[in-house]
């Protein structure tokens, strides 16, 4: 990502913080609290597994190379699209080969016994949303590959990387319009000609990209009736992933006392964290009196420039279908009815009774709560179903079962978590594979802005911050984010 980003020429509108190192993850597990702490670097990941679970040494050392094996080789499923380049793959990536029709359960199963040690590998699967047993191996392996050398946050927040990006786009003479609705995809002999906004204007070009999900693009701004049978047919049959409930609040209470830091904290009421997942697909956090899962990240840790007089800002998720809040679907948003806004605080309340489980004391301090749902992720970010992560990650909808860039219709493209990837990292790809086939050109040849090194500071050690961020966190006052 560095290398793209200064390559792109945003690197000098961003910097970033890297989490503890010692313990980027935090997978806590069962009501004695049971917690195992992820670090940076594949062998002292080993070393850890080994040391907590000595008699699977061996297993989880191949587990960790199959991961890193997989996590290089899936470079070469950017251009897998027909099953002659699948069979290719048998060559170019025989460990994806091997695993990608299997599920990420049978990738655990197959190097762990101990069903805590399951656990543990398994943790991280809400960066995915989908229970190990249903996602695939692959897309699994390939979120544990991308933390092995750490994990970083963009100082400022996740808004600062979309910030960087428009800075960049307009220094290069693009015109950006924000606030404004696109109605429709316009056709012109079968191929994109531009599109329509909601006020009526048509801005007409050679070829449009869409980043909104495939239901979006083709259901609603293209329309089924431009489809071919087979589009049709996927567009239809094709899983959305899950949704959440998203707790956004604000603490006047000394978080890293309390046993907290920059590193992401899972909380898993069992060690069947399988389970887990399989009820965050359905409506059982409506009625659940504590959340079985959780997970919790304190943003002024990772960020500590945006704390301000002692107030820690956090945020936590829980999994739930989108089904279980369709009945307010068709409330207009900012107007839902009564029971609605019950509904929320409710839940609010019980997320908050799921934190004094791990974090004691801290329902005392809250400041300001606000709670989001999936009919919040559809408004705002016009998500089919409220869904995270695009389609779902699962085993016949990744690869070349995912909706390729380059649409069936000329002119048209895709990026985004429905194609190649999700995440930060895999949508950020998907859009140079856009430019690349557009330009016909490399990759190499669209990284040629030679942007500034990128700034990269401890979220854990303010003193090797620069001097006039230090002096304005240890006054309290937080820092400008240009």
């Amino acid at each position: 990502m560095r290398a793209i980003y200064e390559g792109l020429g945003v690197s000098g509108d961003l910097t970033f913080l890297e989490l503890n190192p010692d313990g980027l993850d935090h997978i806590v597990v069962g009501a004695e609290r049971e917690r195992f702490d992820i670090p940076k670097g594949r062998e002292a990941f080993a070393e850890r597994l080994a040391a907590r679970f000595p008699g699977e040494r061996e297993g989880a050392r191949r587990y960790l190379d199959t991961v890193e094996r997989i996590g290089r080789e899936l470079g070469s499923l950017a251009d897998v699209r027909t099953l002659g380049d699948a069979a290719r793959l048998l060559r170019t990536a025989p460990t994806v080969t091997r695993w990608g029709l299997r599920s990420a359960g049978a990738l655990i199963e197959a190097h762990a016994r101990d069903p805590r040690l399951r656990a543990v590998l398994s943790g991280q699967a809400g960066d995915h949303g989908l229970p190990p047993s249903l996602c695939s191996a692959p897309v699994h392996a390939a979120v544990a590959a991308h933390y092995l050398d750490g994990g970083w946050y963009p100082r400022g927040g996740g808004g600062s990387i979309p910030r960087a990006f428009v800075r960049a786009l307009k220094r290069a003479g693009g015109e950006l319009l924000l606030n404004t609705m696109v109605d429709r995809i316009l056709l012109g002999d079968g191929k994109a000609i531009g599109v329509r906004l909601a006020d009526g204007t048509e801005i007409r070009s050679r070829y449009v990209i869409s980043n909104a999900d495939p239901e979006v693009t083709f259901g609603k701004l293209i329309g089924r009736e431009h489809l071919s049978p087979r589009l049709r047919r996927k567009l239809d049959g094709v899983k959305y992933s899950g949704s959440c409930l998203s707790l956004f609040f604000a603490v006047d209470m000394d978080l890293r006392a309390a046993g907290l830091d920059s590193g992401n904290n899972w909380f898993y009421e069992s060690a069947d964290v399988d389970g887990i997942y399989r009820s965050g697909l359905t409506e059982a956090a409506l009625t659940a009196p504590t959340m079985p899962g959780m997970f919790l990240t304190a943003t002024t840790l990772k960020d500590p420039s945006k704390m301000h007089h002692g107030h820690h800002t956090c945020e936590a998720f829980v999994f739930v279908s989108y089904e279980a809040f369709q009945k307010w679907a068709r409330e207009r948003s900012g107007a839902h009815s009564a029971d609605y806004g019950a509904l929320k605080e409710d839940l609010a309340w019980r997320m908050f009774q799921t934190l004094e489980k791990r974090v004691p004391g801290i329902s005392q301090h809250v400041v300001f709560w606000s709670l989001a749902t999936p009919l919040t992720n559809e408004h705002y970010i016009n998500a089919t179903r409220g869904n995270l992560y695009g389609i779902e990650k699962s085993r016949k909808q990744v690869g070349p079962w995912a909706f390729p860039v380059q649409s069936e219709i000329e002119g048209l493209l895709m990026c985004g978590a429905s194609t190649e990837s999700h995440g930060v990292a895999g949508v950020t790809g998907s859009g140079l594979t856009a430019a690349r086939t557009i330009l016909q050109c490399r990759t190499s040849e669209l990284l040629t802005q030679h942007g500034p090194e990128l700034r990269i500071y401890p979220s854990e050690d303010i003193t090797q911050w620069p001097a006039e961020l230090r002096e304005r966190i240890e006054r309290g006052h937080g820092a400008v984010f240009d």
